[in-house]
């Protein structure tokens, strides 16, 4: 709030009074000290210095990036934080073009992967995309369609090929995706609302038919319905929420997103990993995707501001819900003999689906074991649901508690993380607040175990 306050008084806090100017990398180098830092974030350049002192992470961590392009630092500790609302006070300018040889080479990925074509009839609106890759399936396929506002992005490894228009006309709500997984062909059809015949597809938004780095996207957000919220645990629900009617959207294996709330007049956002609606019982068949809800188990913290402003929420009610992150592939999988899951807490949702699919649809795995921690018996997620290789650890367990307790330790984890054999291709996942997680990397590398052999899930 402090903050806020400095951004509303009026003061300079660029230096240039008002001014914005084109930064070269030359320029931006020269402004590494913390008494005069710029910082770089998606081809737009602030003047953090003032920020300095009110920074939650300290000096310290703004200073890693300095006179710097501090786009992938961000990504990696807070890519959800509105630093375009926060800073804008504080912004110089635009980065200057880059060298003409990195635009050639990002323009002939474009030619290379994607173009898109449209067709129609008396009744129907078919876009089709010919993305060139293969294995496209519907994860990789995201349409949002509202108020005549098209968006379809299509994912390219860390890459996402973009359509973005305002239709020339009305459609109906219900929009349909079809994929040709073997030749890259995505058609996305709509019905026309009238029979009228379109002279174009639409005027295009910034981003049209353009090809680049996920991550320089920014974030993507639709409203989604609250449908129901069941009590998990005391103190954890599991949360249901409808997609809009004119959105595809799939959240793949291992990823996130991002819900996004105002708080007190303030955007606040916070990562989740959707789940499944319950495990399935032995897990025999495949748990599918119905297209039209997304399930989150979210812990309700008493003096948690999100959290709380979340259980407030009532049934009708919508919330914002951004497009899928994370870095996870099923291929680290279908690759391995051995998987091993560490959960802390509610660190247990991203290996819900990972479990599914494992113990489903990989036939290569001779083990799937997880180590589950937890405070108390009380805490821990879908106990009675839970029906394979499982260790429970607590570490506030009441007197009749008769399995192991402890915390993630270097001892714990030789005694249950091993090989099935000494050369098996093993993959140990882990998650569960911040610090649970780096020591357990920490621990895991000490053990042996190679930085390729293992997954942190940052949410």
């Amino acid at each position: 709030m402090d903050w806020i306050r400095l951004t509303k008084s009026g003061k300079d806090l660029t230096g240039l009074k008002g001014r914005l100017i084109e930064v070269t990398e030359d320029e931006l180098a020269k402004h590494n000290r913390k008494e005069d830092c710029w910082i770089c974030i998606r081809g737009y350049v602030y003047n953090v210095t003032p920020y300095m002192e009110y920074h939650p992470g300290g000096e310290d961590e703004l200073m890693k990036a300095a006179g710097t392009d501090g786009t992938d630092l961000f990504d990696q500790v807070h890519r959800w934080v509105n630093y375009e609302s926060m800073l804008k006070e504080c912004l110089v300018g635009r980065m200057a073009v880059k060298p003409i040889a990195n635009n050639i080479y990002v323009s002939i990925l474009y030619f290379l992967f994607c173009s898109y074509d449209w067709f129609q009839t008396d009744s129907l609106i078919t876009l089709v995309i010919y993305t060139k890759q293969k294995d496209m399936n519907a994860e990789l396929v995201i349409v949002d369609c509202q108020d005549k506002r098209l968006r379809g992005e299509i994912i390219v490894d860390d890459h996402s090929y973009l359509v973005a228009v305002d239709l020339d006309h009305a459609v109906s709500e219900d929009v349909a995706v079809n994929i040709a997984e073997k030749v890259g062909k995505v058609e996305i059809i709509f019905n026309k609302k009238d029979n009228i015949h379109w002279k174009m597809l639409g005027q295009p938004w910034e981003g049209h038919n353009t090809f680049i780095k996920r991550t320089d996207r920014g974030l993507f957000y639709r409203k989604c319905k609250l449908i129901s919220k069941t009590e998990v645990t005391h103190d954890t629900k599991l949360f249901c929420l409808m997609l809009p009617k004119g959105t595809h959207l799939h959240v793949p294996i291992g990823q996130h997103v991002y819900l996004k709330q105002i708080i007190a007049g303030t955007e606040v956002v916070k990562p989740y990993t959707p789940v499944l609606p319950f495990l399935p019982l032995n897990f025999q068949e495949p748990s599918h995707h119905d297209g039209v809800h997304i399930y989150l188990m979210i812990k309700i913290y008493s003096h948690g501001l999100f959290t709380q402003a979340l259980d407030h929420l009532q049934i009708g009610d919508y919330i914002s819900v951004s497009n899928p992150e994370g870095n996870f592939k099923k291929s680290q999988v279908q690759t391995s003999e051995d998987l091993l899951l560490l959960a802390g807490g509610t660190g247990f949702t991203p290996m819900v689906k990972l479990l599914n699919f494992a113990l489903t649809e990989v036939s290569c795995l001779r083990t799937v074991k997880m180590i589950f921690f937890n405070k108390t018996e009380n805490d821990i997620l879908w106990r009675n649901q839970l029906e394979f290789e499982i260790q429970f650890i607590l570490s506030q367990p009441t007197k009749d508690w008769v399995g192991k307790q402890g915390k993630i330790s270097s001892s714990l984890l030789s005694e249950f993380v091993k090989r099935s054999r000494s050369d098996s291709k093993v993959l140990i996942c882990i998650c569960g607040p911040a610090p649970f997680t780096e020591q357990g990397v920490q621990y895991l590398k000490d053990l042996g175990y190679s930085q390729e052999e293992i997954h942190a899930f940052t949410a």
